[in-house]
């Protein structure tokens, strides 16, 4: 069935979804390499679940920002396409679960008519741009960052300069100094600040989560608005050249600042200057402490709004989920939803009461959540009602009592353990044996299926992550406790101690303990990193210690939650067989499609896309040149390294060792001009038929290629 496109579809993102269409039959049909196409779909969206056969979506919402209109085309989408679910990422993001992959093209299309992608949203690109829900109403903002995250956001989707990095890369902006994005564990964290009367921002590089978790370090305490785009420009350009591409595990930016030093990096984004598409860019932000023109006018009907005020629950819900905006007289509401699953029907009903009480601007909160905006203080209790009839109206939003976590092993491939089980029986005995702690907002916990942190267990005050434990010849789920993660009373950002792991069935027995020690051993008002910082990493290690004792292990031990069966630990299925294919044949073919690009964007006068798409054929070219003569590398800055020096002398390609890497590097030695383009395409386009004309030879001489098996790797 061909796909049905509005004429809302942009003409960029029509060529996507048809792109998408036409490599899903290929891929059917045997034409692209299992690899080459799951690199291809995961920067489309498109995700491999555990379960054989369905896909998860990631739609990509640039600041969590959403529309009433929207939000309905997403639960519209999810009851047609996958399980009439909505899940809330840390990141922002909705993802709909358990879609046929045939489906995928038509579901971006429907997406794209309501003014919603799912472009660069997983896979080696710039991830969506997070930011502070509150930003725009937030009472201690310096300024609205909601059109800079916007901006940043539009600047890099699509460009040339992040479709095929080493690895993801993930930039948030904060509202305040309380840094409420997680500006610390970003590539690029930026804060913003008002200086001699200017706007910018504190900008933090290289932070990161995972196995080994990393902090960000300040690049600078204050950088000019206008000089925010170039700038992160320029640091992407470095990753995208220096950052290791080979060992998957290191491909993050955090280890290339580790390695070379903020010094170094800043030296070599400051080399990156003269060849950026802009020297400054400019954000326009007129009218952003407005008002909005189109909020309802609607006033509640309710009767008899004191007998809904007196009650303790909305007492409850309005001291911890209701705040007054920097705009006097109005109010936001922020939801709480557990495990950010929201069925389709809830998320219409949701709909509907901000139509008719809050302006047409929905943020998805990093914490699973969603925030409502401009609420008149007259229509709250009525909010209040119909929002508790959708069970919306739970107090205690972002914390304690309020567990961030990922879906775990109800569909992540990676996953080692039960998230949503584990928080369903946290958050339960909290409600149970600690009902204040949902007034508590200095605590956050936070749970991920697997080391790799999704739920962002390591910026916690209290993390879990999904693990396991051995038992003489039997395996049992666990958790890895991590404690002291996240601000202390100082607002500095920190990463948590791995302090001891735990049979999983013991997790509830393990915050209960750490509960009542601080309550009776913290000091007044002392923040719970603080209080971890003071009594050490071993103080809690023998306070836990006897939880993690197999010996007094039990039958249920060996059961994960939310399971009957028991316990084993599994990779996740593949999504196809292995494949044969010729990799030096298949890179020359990518390094060709590499060359249409960069002749699409001179035609369009995108002299800096161009140019970087004819860098790219460079790098791809010399890869395959190298993978020839079975030499590896593992950056790009190493592949024009080598060839230079292994085809020095071959009169095709260069007469003498430097000139290769000469010609390569002077991408960025000028400003993007036409004439440089023109020249710089003449002779990338030279360069790759040298290369095509000695593979030929090659093979003539030495006999066909040895296929080489590619098989499933996991999607991440």
């Amino acid at each position: 069935m061909s796909i049905q496109l509005t004429d809302n579809v942009s003409p960029a993102a029509r060529r996507d979804i048809l792109d998408l269409e036409q490599k899903i039959s290929s891929f059917r049909s045997g034409d692209i390499p299992d690899e080459a196409f799951r690199k291809f779909r995961l920067t489309r969206g498109v995700y491999g679940q555990r379960q054989p056969g369905v896909q998860m979506i990631r739609i990509k919402l640039p600041h969590g920002r959403i529309t009433a209109d929207q939000l309905i085309r997403i639960a519209d989408l999810s009851d047609k396409y996958a399980t009439g679910n909505l899940h809330a990422t840390t990141r922002q993001d909705i993802q709909l679960h358990f879609v046929k992959l045939a489906d995928s093209p038509q579901l971006w299309a429907d997406l794209e008519d309501a003014g919603i992608t799912l472009k660069e949203a997983c896979g080696n690109t710039v991830r969506n741009v997070t930011g502070s829900a509150r930003a725009g109403v937030d009472p201690t903002e310096p300024f609205d960052i909601t059109p800079y995250a916007y901006a940043v956001f539009d600047y890099f989707l699509r460009n040339p300069i992040c479709q095929d990095m080493g690895r993801k890369f993930k930039i948030s902006l904060s509202s305040s100094e309380a840094d409420s994005a997680y500006g610390y564990m970003h590539d690029v964290g930026l804060v913003p600040r008002i200086r001699d009367g200017k706007r910018g921002f504190k900008v933090m590089l290289g932070g990161g989560l995972g196995a080994q978790p990393f902090p960000a370090q300040t690049a600078t305490e204050f950088l000019e608005e206008d000089q925010v785009i170039p700038f992160i420009e320029g640091v992407i350009r470095v990753f995208d050249r220096y950052g290791e591409r080979v060992k998957r595990h290191k491909a993050r930016m955090k280890y290339l600042l580790n390695d070379i030093g903020l010094d170094e990096l800043l030296r070599r984004v400051d080399e990156e200057r003269p060849a950026l598409r802009v020297q400054s860019f400019q954000i326009p932000t007129n009218g952003e402490n407005d008002v909005p023109a189109t909020l309802p006018t609607f006033l509640s009907t309710l009767t008899d709004r004191s007998a809904v005020e007196n009650t303790a629950k909305y007492q409850a819900w309005y001291k911890t989920n209701v705040f007054e905006q920097k705009q006097a007289g109005w109010y936001a509401v922020q939801l709480r939803v557990l495990l950010g699953d929201m069925h389709a029907d809830t998320a219409r009903a949701l709909a509907q009461i901000v139509k008719q009480y809050a302006a047409d601007d929905i943020r998805v909160t990093v914490n699973q959540g969603y925030l409502l905006r401009f609420v008149r203080p007259d229509n709250l209790p009525a909010v209040f009602q119909a929002l508790d009839a959708l069970g919306l109206a739970e107090p205690g939003f972002d914390t304690t009592a309020d567990i961030t976590t990922c879906p775990g092993t109800d569909t992540c491939n990676l996953a080692i353990s039960s998230s949503y089980g584990i928080t369903r029986a946290l958050e339960q005995m909290m409600h149970d044996e600690f009902p204040d702690l949902v007034f508590n907002d200095d605590i956050k916990i936070k749970i991920s299926g697997c080391m790799n942190g999704c739920g962002q267990h390591s910026v916690a005050n209290i993390g879990y992550h999904g693990s396991s434990l051995k038992n003489g010849a039997y395996v049992l789920p666990a958790l890895q406790v991590l404690l002291g993660g996240g601000f202390n009373g100082k607002g500095e950002g920190l990463i948590g101690d791995k302090v001891i792991k735990i049979p999983t069935k013991r997790g509830p027995d393990s915050l209960r303990l750490l509960l009542r020690d601080y309550e009776a051993n913290g000091f007044d008002g002392e923040y719970y990193s603080d209080y971890y910082a003071r009594q050490g990493k071993n103080y809690f290690y023998q306070l836990l210690k006897p939880l993690a004792d197999l010996k007094t292990l039990v039958d249920t031990d060996y059961i994960d939650w939310d399971h009957t069966e028991q316990y084993v630990t599994e990779v996740g299925v593949g999504e196809c067989a292995s494949v044969l294919i010729d990799l030096v044949a298949t890179t020359l073919t990518e390094a060709g499609e590499k060359l249409g690009w960069a002749r699409e964007a001179f035609s369009e006068s995108r002299w800096a896309d161009a140019l970087y798409h004819a860098y790219n054929v460079f790098i791809t070219g010399a890869k395959a040149g190298l993978m020839s003569r079975d030499i590896s590398t593992n950056t790009q800055h190493g592949i024009v390294s080598d060839f230079d020096k292994t085809f020095a002398g071959e009169v095709d390609f260069h007469k003498a060792e430097g000139d290769f890497k000469t010609l390569v590097f002077s991408l960025n030695k000028q400003e993007p001009s036409e004439l440089f383009a023109r020249q710089f395409i003449a002779q990338a386009e030279g360069f790759l038929q040298a290369i095509q004309a000695y593979r030929e030879t090659q093979v003539i001489q030495e006999g066909a290629p040895h296929l080489q098996e590619l098989s499933q790797a996991h999607d991440s």
